[in-house]
Protein backbone atom coordinates (compact mmCIF):
# COMPACT_ATOMS: atom_id res chain seq x y z
CA UNK A 1 0.00 0.00 0.00
CA UNK A 2 1.39 3.67 -0.43
CA UNK A 3 2.05 6.01 1.79
CA UNK A 4 0.94 9.78 3.12
CA UNK A 5 2.44 11.81 4.65
CA UNK A 6 1.14 15.20 5.98
CA UNK A 7 0.80 17.35 9.20
CA UNK A 8 0.21 20.54 11.11
CA UNK A 9 2.41 22.73 13.12
CA UNK A 10 1.16 22.99 16.95
CA UNK A 11 0.71 26.60 17.08
CA UNK A 12 -3.43 26.49 17.93
CA UNK A 13 -6.46 24.66 16.91
CA UNK A 14 -7.64 23.90 12.98
CA UNK A 15 -10.13 25.85 11.33
CA UNK A 16 -11.78 25.54 8.39
CA UNK A 17 -9.42 26.84 6.50
CA UNK A 18 -7.05 24.01 7.37
CA UNK A 19 -10.11 21.51 6.51
CA UNK A 20 -10.71 22.30 2.78
CA UNK A 21 -7.31 22.30 2.42
CA UNK A 22 -5.89 19.14 3.78
CA UNK A 23 -7.94 17.55 6.05
CA UNK A 24 -10.54 16.60 4.00
CA UNK A 25 -8.56 14.97 2.15
CA UNK A 26 -7.11 12.98 4.83
CA UNK A 27 -10.44 11.78 5.82
CA UNK A 28 -10.79 10.17 2.70
CA UNK A 29 -7.93 8.27 1.61
CA UNK A 30 -7.26 6.52 4.85
CA UNK A 31 -8.93 4.21 3.67
CA UNK A 32 -7.15 3.92 0.25
CA UNK A 33 -3.31 4.51 1.68
CA UNK A 34 -1.26 4.08 4.35
CA UNK A 35 -1.45 7.48 6.46
CA UNK A 36 1.38 9.07 8.63
CA UNK A 37 0.01 12.26 10.15
CA UNK A 38 3.20 14.64 11.66
CA UNK A 39 2.02 17.09 14.39
CA UNK A 40 5.42 19.58 13.27
CA UNK A 41 6.42 20.87 17.25
CA UNK A 42 10.02 21.14 15.63
CA UNK A 43 8.60 23.48 13.06
CA UNK A 44 7.57 25.81 15.20
CA UNK A 45 10.62 26.77 16.46
CA UNK A 46 11.35 28.40 13.15
CA UNK A 47 8.98 31.52 13.77
CA UNK A 48 7.69 31.48 17.71
CA UNK A 49 11.53 29.53 19.22
CA UNK A 50 9.87 31.01 22.47
CA UNK A 51 6.54 29.45 22.26
CA UNK A 52 7.17 26.32 23.67
CA UNK A 53 5.51 25.73 26.69
CA UNK A 54 2.73 26.23 24.90
CA UNK A 55 3.09 23.30 22.41
CA UNK A 56 1.70 20.17 24.86
CA UNK A 57 -2.00 21.29 25.28
CA UNK A 58 -1.62 22.97 21.43
CA UNK A 59 -0.63 19.16 20.30
CA UNK A 60 -3.70 17.72 22.68
CA UNK A 61 -6.35 20.29 21.06
CA UNK A 62 -4.89 18.96 17.71
CA UNK A 63 -5.08 15.54 18.04
CA UNK A 64 -8.82 16.14 19.54
CA UNK A 65 -9.33 17.68 16.09
CA UNK A 66 -8.18 15.30 14.17
CA UNK A 67 -10.50 12.53 15.55
CA UNK A 68 -13.30 14.68 15.59
CA UNK A 69 -13.15 15.12 11.66
CA UNK A 70 -12.55 11.39 11.01
CA UNK A 71 -9.07 11.04 11.40
CA UNK A 72 -9.22 6.85 12.36
CA UNK A 73 -6.31 5.96 14.41
CA UNK A 74 -6.69 2.14 13.98
CA UNK A 75 -6.42 3.35 9.95
CA UNK A 76 -3.79 5.75 10.89
CA UNK A 77 -0.77 6.28 12.62
CA UNK A 78 -0.34 10.45 14.45
CA UNK A 79 3.01 10.97 15.46
CA UNK A 80 5.25 13.91 17.27
CA UNK A 81 8.17 15.34 15.15
CA UNK A 82 10.35 16.23 18.11
CA UNK A 83 10.14 12.87 19.51
CA UNK A 84 12.00 10.91 16.06
CA UNK A 85 16.09 11.94 16.09
CA UNK A 86 16.51 10.22 13.03
CA UNK A 87 14.75 13.32 11.53
CA UNK A 88 17.13 15.07 12.19
CA UNK A 89 19.88 13.40 10.81
CA UNK A 90 17.72 12.88 7.42
CA UNK A 91 17.43 16.76 7.61
CA UNK A 92 21.79 17.39 8.02
CA UNK A 93 22.31 14.86 5.20
CA UNK A 94 19.67 16.58 2.80
CA UNK A 95 20.94 19.92 3.41
CA UNK A 96 24.13 19.44 1.79
CA UNK A 97 22.05 18.58 -1.63
CA UNK A 98 20.32 22.09 -0.90
CA UNK A 99 21.55 25.43 -1.64
CA UNK A 100 21.24 28.58 0.04
CA UNK A 101 20.05 30.82 -2.65
CA UNK A 102 17.25 27.61 -3.66
CA UNK A 103 15.87 28.10 0.04
CA UNK A 104 16.36 31.99 -0.38
CA UNK A 105 13.40 31.91 -3.55
CA UNK A 106 10.66 30.07 -1.96
CA UNK A 107 7.79 31.91 -2.34
CA UNK A 108 6.74 31.79 0.93
CA UNK A 109 9.46 32.58 3.23
CA UNK A 110 9.10 36.17 2.78
CA UNK A 111 5.80 36.22 3.38
CA UNK A 112 5.98 34.07 6.50
CA UNK A 113 8.78 36.43 7.38
CA UNK A 114 6.23 39.45 7.14
CA UNK A 115 3.28 37.79 9.24
CA UNK A 116 5.65 36.78 11.75
CA UNK A 117 7.61 40.63 12.10
CA UNK A 118 10.65 38.62 11.44
CA UNK A 119 13.46 40.53 9.69
CA UNK A 120 16.45 38.52 8.93
CA UNK A 121 15.22 34.58 8.82
CA UNK A 122 17.11 32.09 10.96
CA UNK A 123 19.03 28.62 10.43
CA UNK A 124 16.00 26.98 10.59
CA UNK A 125 13.20 29.00 8.80
CA UNK A 126 15.74 29.27 6.03
CA UNK A 127 16.19 25.22 6.23
CA UNK A 128 12.09 24.45 6.60
CA UNK A 129 11.49 22.81 3.28
CA UNK A 130 14.86 20.55 4.01
CA UNK A 131 13.51 19.36 7.34
CA UNK A 132 10.25 18.93 5.79
CA UNK A 133 11.73 16.84 3.05
CA UNK A 134 12.91 14.73 5.57
CA UNK A 135 10.00 14.22 7.56
CA UNK A 136 8.42 13.16 3.96
CA UNK A 137 11.24 10.72 3.16
CA UNK A 138 11.56 9.81 6.48
CA UNK A 139 8.72 7.50 5.53
CA UNK A 140 8.77 6.66 2.16
CA UNK A 141 5.70 8.68 1.45
CA UNK A 142 4.23 8.86 -1.92
CA UNK A 143 1.33 11.44 -1.54
CA UNK A 144 1.76 14.63 0.32
CA UNK A 145 -2.22 16.30 0.84
CA UNK A 146 -1.02 20.05 1.38
CA UNK A 147 -3.31 23.02 1.38
CA UNK A 148 -2.01 25.21 -1.97
CA UNK A 149 0.95 27.43 0.12
CA UNK A 150 2.83 24.44 1.04
CA UNK A 151 3.01 23.15 -3.04
CA UNK A 152 6.38 24.55 -3.83
CA UNK A 153 8.15 22.96 -0.71
CA UNK A 154 7.06 19.97 -1.16
CA UNK A 155 8.48 20.55 -5.04
CA UNK A 156 12.11 20.81 -2.74
CA UNK A 157 11.46 17.66 -1.18
CA UNK A 158 10.88 16.17 -4.26
CA UNK A 159 14.16 17.38 -5.75
CA UNK A 160 16.24 16.53 -2.91
CA UNK A 161 15.16 12.90 -3.54
CA UNK A 162 15.98 13.03 -7.03
CA UNK A 163 19.05 14.35 -6.39
CA UNK A 164 19.78 11.70 -3.65
CA UNK A 165 18.86 8.79 -5.98
CA UNK A 166 21.18 10.05 -8.67
CA UNK A 167 24.18 10.74 -6.85
CA UNK A 168 24.05 7.37 -4.49
CA UNK A 169 22.70 4.09 -5.71
CA UNK A 170 21.72 1.24 -3.11
CA UNK A 171 24.13 -0.98 -2.56
CA UNK A 172 22.77 -3.88 -4.21
CA UNK A 173 23.46 -2.22 -7.59
CA UNK A 174 26.47 -1.90 -8.09
CA UNK A 175 26.42 -5.85 -9.23
CA UNK A 176 23.08 -5.09 -11.31
CA UNK A 177 23.80 -5.16 -15.29
CA UNK A 178 24.18 -1.44 -16.28
CA UNK A 179 21.44 -2.30 -18.96
CA UNK A 180 18.72 -2.80 -15.40
CA UNK A 181 16.46 0.32 -14.71
CA UNK A 182 17.86 0.93 -11.41
CA UNK A 183 15.99 1.31 -8.38
CA UNK A 184 15.62 4.90 -6.52
CA UNK A 185 16.25 4.57 -2.94
CA UNK A 186 13.92 7.40 -1.66
CA UNK A 187 10.62 8.18 -3.68
CA UNK A 188 9.27 10.78 -5.41
CA UNK A 189 6.11 12.28 -3.74
CA UNK A 190 3.17 13.54 -5.62
CA UNK A 191 0.99 16.58 -3.78
CA UNK A 192 -2.72 16.38 -3.91
CA UNK A 193 -3.74 20.20 -2.88
CA UNK A 194 -7.63 19.99 -1.70
CA UNK A 195 -10.60 21.20 -4.09
CA UNK A 196 -10.63 24.63 -2.64
CA UNK A 197 -6.73 25.57 -2.57
CA UNK A 198 -7.18 28.31 -0.25
CA UNK A 199 -9.53 29.42 2.11
CA UNK A 200 -10.57 33.53 2.16
CA UNK A 201 -10.31 35.07 5.50
CA UNK A 202 -13.48 36.45 7.56
CA UNK A 203 -11.69 39.70 7.23
CA UNK A 204 -11.19 39.59 3.11
CA UNK A 205 -7.88 38.60 3.10
CA UNK A 206 -6.56 36.37 0.84
CA UNK A 207 -5.78 33.12 2.92
CA UNK A 208 -7.92 32.08 6.47
CA UNK A 209 -4.51 32.24 9.13
CA UNK A 210 -4.58 31.73 12.70
CA UNK A 211 -1.85 34.58 12.88
CA UNK A 212 -3.87 37.45 11.37
CA UNK A 213 -6.79 36.27 13.65
CA UNK A 214 -9.32 35.88 10.81
CA UNK A 215 -10.06 31.86 11.18
CA UNK A 216 -13.28 30.00 12.05
CA UNK A 217 -11.82 26.97 13.94
CA UNK A 218 -13.45 23.87 13.57
CA UNK A 219 -13.91 23.29 17.77
CA UNK A 220 -15.95 26.74 18.22
CA UNK A 221 -19.20 27.09 19.74
CA UNK A 222 -22.47 27.75 17.68
CA UNK A 223 -22.11 31.69 19.69
CA UNK A 224 -18.59 31.91 18.19
CA UNK A 225 -19.56 31.30 14.66
CA UNK A 226 -22.53 33.79 14.77
CA UNK A 227 -20.31 36.15 15.73
CA UNK A 228 -17.51 36.13 13.64
CA UNK A 229 -19.79 35.26 10.56
CA UNK A 230 -22.04 38.48 11.09
CA UNK A 231 -18.65 40.31 11.29
CA UNK A 232 -17.21 39.33 7.97
CA UNK A 233 -16.17 41.13 5.44
CA UNK A 234 -18.56 40.93 2.11
CA UNK A 235 -18.57 43.02 -1.11
CA UNK A 236 -17.17 46.68 -0.46
CA UNK A 237 -18.61 48.27 -3.25
CA UNK A 238 -21.73 47.44 -2.00
CA UNK A 239 -23.31 49.86 0.15
CA UNK A 240 -26.96 49.98 0.25
CA UNK A 241 -28.67 45.90 0.33
CA UNK A 242 -30.84 47.04 -2.96
CA UNK A 243 -27.38 47.88 -4.60
CA UNK A 244 -26.13 44.81 -7.38
CA UNK A 245 -23.56 42.58 -5.36
CA UNK A 246 -20.44 40.57 -6.45
CA UNK A 247 -20.91 37.11 -5.88
CA UNK A 248 -17.57 35.58 -6.88
CA UNK A 249 -14.42 36.92 -4.51
CA UNK A 250 -17.28 37.49 -1.88
CA UNK A 251 -16.28 35.56 1.10
CA UNK A 252 -19.56 34.98 2.36
CA UNK A 253 -20.41 33.07 -1.11
CA UNK A 254 -17.38 31.18 -1.11
CA UNK A 255 -18.18 29.19 2.05
CA UNK A 256 -21.41 28.83 1.12
CA UNK A 257 -19.93 26.62 -1.40
CA UNK A 258 -17.27 25.00 0.31
CA UNK A 259 -19.63 23.82 3.17
CA UNK A 260 -22.82 23.74 1.95
CA UNK A 261 -24.49 20.56 2.03
CA UNK A 262 -26.43 19.24 -0.78
CA UNK A 263 -29.97 20.16 0.46
CA UNK A 264 -28.60 23.76 0.82
CA UNK A 265 -27.49 24.26 -3.19
CA UNK A 266 -30.52 25.03 -4.57
CA UNK A 267 -31.02 27.93 -1.41
CA UNK A 268 -27.21 29.26 -1.70
CA UNK A 269 -27.93 29.62 -5.77
CA UNK A 270 -31.27 31.38 -5.13
CA UNK A 271 -29.12 33.75 -2.92
CA UNK A 272 -26.94 34.61 -5.60
CA UNK A 273 -29.15 35.44 -8.00
CA UNK A 274 -30.98 38.12 -5.68
CA UNK A 275 -27.59 39.37 -4.65
CA UNK A 276 -26.44 40.35 -7.82
CA UNK A 277 -29.56 41.60 -8.50
CA UNK A 278 -29.54 43.72 -5.01
CA UNK A 279 -32.74 41.78 -3.95
CA UNK A 280 -30.94 40.37 -0.69
CA UNK A 281 -29.32 42.27 2.41
CA UNK A 282 -25.58 40.75 3.35
CA UNK A 283 -27.48 39.73 6.70
CA UNK A 284 -30.12 37.64 5.67
CA UNK A 285 -27.21 35.53 3.71
CA UNK A 286 -25.05 35.69 6.58
CA UNK A 287 -27.52 34.37 8.94
CA UNK A 288 -28.42 31.73 6.66
CA UNK A 289 -24.21 30.89 6.35
CA UNK A 290 -24.23 30.48 9.85
CA UNK A 291 -27.04 28.12 10.03
CA UNK A 292 -24.78 26.21 7.15
CA UNK A 293 -21.59 25.95 9.05
CA UNK A 294 -23.30 25.16 12.09
CA UNK A 295 -24.99 22.00 10.39
CA UNK A 296 -21.79 20.81 9.31
CA UNK A 297 -19.36 21.52 12.71
CA UNK A 298 -22.10 20.05 15.28
CA UNK A 299 -21.12 16.49 14.38
CA UNK A 300 -17.79 17.40 14.20
CA UNK A 301 -18.18 19.20 18.08
CA UNK A 302 -20.03 16.03 18.91
CA UNK A 303 -17.42 13.48 18.26
CA UNK A 304 -14.94 15.83 19.99
CA UNK A 305 -16.61 16.03 23.23
CA UNK A 306 -17.01 12.39 23.15
CA UNK A 307 -13.55 12.38 23.06
CA UNK A 308 -13.02 14.63 25.96
CA UNK A 309 -14.17 12.35 28.28
CA UNK A 310 -11.45 10.06 27.58
CA UNK A 311 -8.42 12.37 29.02
CA UNK A 312 -5.69 9.62 28.04
CA UNK A 313 -6.68 8.67 24.60
CA UNK A 314 -4.70 11.35 22.96
CA UNK A 315 -1.71 10.40 25.13
CA UNK A 316 -1.92 6.80 23.86
CA UNK A 317 -2.57 7.63 20.08
CA UNK A 318 0.61 9.93 20.56
CA UNK A 319 2.57 6.96 22.40
CA UNK A 320 1.71 4.11 19.89
CA UNK A 321 2.19 6.04 16.68
CA UNK A 322 5.11 7.89 17.32
CA UNK A 323 6.79 4.03 18.02
CA UNK A 324 5.77 2.73 15.02
CA UNK A 325 7.35 6.10 13.41
CA UNK A 326 10.15 5.94 14.54
CA UNK A 327 10.66 2.24 13.60
CA UNK A 328 10.38 3.40 9.93
CA UNK A 329 12.58 6.33 10.61
CA UNK A 330 15.67 3.87 11.73
CA UNK A 331 14.88 1.69 8.89
CA UNK A 332 15.25 4.70 6.24
CA UNK A 333 18.58 6.36 7.54
CA UNK A 334 19.80 2.66 7.66
CA UNK A 335 18.82 2.47 4.12
CA UNK A 336 20.42 6.19 3.44
CA UNK A 337 23.48 5.77 4.87
CA UNK A 338 23.59 2.14 3.13
CA UNK A 339 23.43 4.09 -0.30
CA UNK A 340 26.05 6.59 0.97
CA UNK A 341 28.58 4.02 2.42
CA UNK A 342 28.65 5.65 5.38
CA UNK A 343 27.35 2.61 7.12
CA UNK A 344 31.07 1.66 7.59
CA UNK A 345 32.52 -0.12 10.69
CA UNK A 346 29.15 -0.91 12.31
Amino acid sequence: MKRILTGDRPTGRLHLGHYVGSLKNRVRLQDEYECFFIIADLHTLTTKPEKTKELKDNIYQMVLDYLSIGIDPKKSTVYIQSQIPEVAELALIFGNLTTVPRLERMPTLKDVMRDADIQVPSYGLLGYPVLQAADILMVKANLVPVGKDQVSHVEVTREVARDFNRIYRSTSEESKPTSEVSSQVLPIPEVLVGEIPTLPGTDGAVKMSKSAGNVINLSDSPEEVEKKVMGMYTDPTRIHPTDPGHVEGNPVFTYLDAFGADSDKQQITKYQELYRQGQVGDIEVKKYLVKVLNNFLDPIRENRARYERDPELVERILKEGTAKTRTEAQKTLLEVKAAMKLDYFV
